[in-house]
């Protein structure tokens, strides 16, 4: 149970960090070119489905055991 906790707690962390590098790594790359590279609400819905899908693949392999 303990494990568990860990897994869940370091678990958001990394999606939530994760997360925040893509949208920042978008934005910038956004305001460095003239056009846009992508719109924003592909942004928020990358930065926020890739780490998601990341922890319930990380939680699947987690729980094999």
């Amino acid at each position: 149970m303990e494990n568990r906790n860990i897994f869940w707690i370091f678990g958001i962390l990394q999606s939530v960090t994760l997360g925040a590098i893509i949208f920042l790594i978008f934005r910038s790359l956004n305001m460095i070119s003239e056009g846009e590279v992508i719109g924003p609400d592909t942004q928020i819905l990358l930065s926020t489905l890739f780490p998601l899908f990341l922890l319930v693949v990380e939680y699947t392999i987690y729980s094999k055991d």
